[in-house]
């Protein structure tokens, strides 16, 4: 097996289209941090207008912390798109290479293969999240300083003291690599129908798409159908950013509101990682390999 894995990930990263993604997001994180760096004051006097004529904000608004924040609010949505160039073209590839036969001559069970392939393809999500961390959470805090996060919500604002703030980013970019494992697991699913990579790359994209806008739309016949999509509980990582209070309506320090939500939101995109792999395991092993 960890042959296997090391032989996927050599051509995981010796293909030139996997390092678009890098690229994509390295160019993406440097316009944001560039624009809020030349004129970011006007951009958070503009958000927070309505505030401003109630409370006395003191220190840094825009610091590195709220600058990774507004970062990771505008990629997420579009990461898992990335995720899928790489995750959907895991048995596609092989098959419109004509090497997937070949492969399958190796003393290797059906399950061991498709494993080590998703695991590659895991990996390779897992560093492309830890480049967007670097770039938006550590170059941002160089750039930018630190200071308390202060961000709106719908109704009320939420003020986190900056020593109680880094844990919390942690465990974003935790959830969110789980979320990005569901799509490399759906994209990884789809690449068993077909002998062409862009097809389960385009309806990989397609369902995301798709889905995003049925999580996001009230609707009554379509809020039913919510709790089971995984694009709803995607976005979840931001619960990591709100904070009880007690009866004195004093914040509670490194609490989470709605710590539940986030518990229930993982067991989800657990539940899809484990079905979507499985069907993929169950589906290649039942198919007949001919290219």
């Amino acid at each position: 097996m960890w042959k296997l894995l090391q032989i996927e990930l050599y051509k995981i990263f010796h293909r030139p289209r996997t390092y678009i993604a890098f690229g994509a997001i390295t160019a993406l994180i440097a316009v944001i941090q560039l624009g809020l760096k030349m004129d970011g004051e006007a951009y958070v006097d503009f958000v927070m207008s309505s505030l401003k004529d109630t409370f006395d904000f003191e220190g840094k608004i825009l610091n590195g912390y709220l600058v990774c924040y507004i970062i990771l609010q505008l990629l997420l949505i579009h990461v898992p798109l990335l995720i899928s160039l790489i995750a959907a073209d895991m048995i596609s590839g092989e098959a419109n290479m004509g090497t997937l036969r070949l492969l399958l001559t190796k003393p290797v069970s059906k399950t061991e293969f498709m494993l080590a392939k998703f695991f590659a393809a895991s990996t390779y999500t897992f560093i492309l999240l830890l480049w967007i961390a670097i770039l938006a959470l550590v170059l941002s805090i160089s750039l930018f300083g630190t200071d308390d996060l202060i961000l709106q919500k719908t109704s009320y604002v939420v003020q986190i003291e900056a020593n109680d703030i880094l844990w919390r980013y942690i465990g974003a970019f935790c959830f969110a690599l789980l979320s990005m494992l569901t799509v490399t697991a759906l994209g990884f699913f789809l690449s068993n129908f077909a002998e062409n990579s862009i097809g389960p790359i385009v309806t990989a994209m397609s369902i995301i798409i798709v889905f995003t806008i049925l999580s996001t739309m009230t609707i009554p016949v379509f809020e039913k159908i919510q709790p089971y999509l995984f694009t709803t509980h995607m976005v979840n990582w931001k619960e990591f950013f709100d904070e009880k209070v007690n009866e004195q309506n004093t914040v509670i320090k490194g609490s989470i509101q709605n710590q539940q939500k986030i518990y229930d939101s993982a067991i989800v995109l657990i539940i899809h990682i484990v079905i979507l792999v499985g069907a993929a395991i169950v589906t290649f092993k039942r198919k007949d390999v001919l290219s």
